[in-house]
């Protein structure tokens, strides 16, 4: 059982070891561009891939004893899922080992931008003491949250804001409208659901259907007080388009996890005090990563014996 590691320092190599067993040799190496994955992997039997890991065609294809592409996170769209399955590489990833964690930052990114802690915690550091440092912060009842994409994270916030006295509306076509009524949450289109929001959070994948779907127009619907927040994927936000409508006033703040390029090099958002960024961590604690390695470790399993693996990736859904 040959297994390729990528270097990223989330992903454990022992821990990994622990979960395949005595029969699987496994390498660390760096694959953070086509070439460097190219030479990593071709002769192994199943590549571990970080979020930076470009599993391109060119790069199955250079790789002919791969069985496997396990991305340890959710998001695949580094990965082409359809190269992969022509050429009979399974795809699989860990869907759920974070919903809670991410779900808990994206409220913590709402939460930090309505109430500028990040102009508040700059201007104290500064030698300031002024209130008005942080205007204009507006009261959270009443307000409407609406979600990009109502999966299990959103989900997940829905629960955690409970009781903060905000309305629920989200956009997913993929959702019945019922599911979301049970949850309180009304479906609505995207454009109703830019009328209406004053917290945006953004859950999305990565898909040719959501790329830089929250755009320049996006921000002019929405109101002037409201806060962005993306932990979904960087490219569903435009990023230059949001610190554009910053400027303006056309939207108050944002909380950003996620980057189009991570990490991002020169942004825009780097020298405003109404954007809060943070590393793409909103996936860590320490319960988080164990459970990585263990779902990781049984999907290589299964696949390496043959099997179809628990988060087999369907190759037939719309992923870039």
């Amino acid at each position: 059982m040959e297994v390729v590691v990528s270097d990223d320092p989330m992903i454990d190599a022992e821990l990994l070891r622990d979960g395949l067993g005595p029969d699987a040799t496994v390498t660390v190496a760096e694959t953070s561009s086509e070439d460097a994955a190219r030479e990593a992997a071709a002769d192994a039997e199943a590549l571990v891939a970080d979020v930076s890991t470009p599993v391109t065609a060119d790069v199955l294809e250079a790789c002919p004893n791969l069985r496997i592409v396990a991305r340890a996170g959710v998001g695949i769209d580094t990965i082409d899922v359809g190269a992969a399955a022509e050429r009979g590489v399974v795809v699989t990833n860990v869907p759920e080992y974070c919903t809670e964690e991410v779900a808990t930052h994206t409220v913590a990114l709402l939460l930090a931008s309505l109430r500028s802690l990040g102009r508040y915690d700059r201007d104290v550091k500064a030698g300031g003491w002024d209130w008005r440092a942080g205007r204009e912060i507006h009261r959270l009842s009443g307000l409407t949250l609406g979600f990009v994409s109502y999966g299990p994270i959103a989900r997940r916030v829905r629960e955690q804001v409970e009781g903060f006295g905000v309305e629920s509306v989200a956009y997913d076509p993929y959702v019945d409208a019922e599911e979301m009524a049970d949850d309180g949450v009304e479906s609505v289109d995207f454009e109703e659901l830019l009328d209406r929001t004053e917290l945006l959070s953004v859950n999305a994948p990565l898909t040719e259907e959501t790329r830089e779907m929250v755009d320049a127009a996006a921000f002019e619907r929405l109101a002037d007080h409201a806060v962005v927040v993306n932990t979904g994927r960087g490219g569903v936000v435009d990023e230059a388009a949001l610190a554009d409508a910053l400027e303006a006033g056309e939207v108050a703040a944002a909380g950003l996890d996620v980057f189009a390029e991570e990490p991002p090099e020169d942004s825009p958002l780097f020298d405003r005090d109404d954007a809060i960024l943070t590393p793409h961590a909103a996936w860590y604690s320490e319960e988080a990563r164990a459970d990585l390695h263990e779902t990781v470790a049984t999907n290589v399993r299964a696949a390496l014996a043959g099997e179809t693996p628990p988060d087999r990736i369907d190759p037939d859904l719309d992923w870039v």
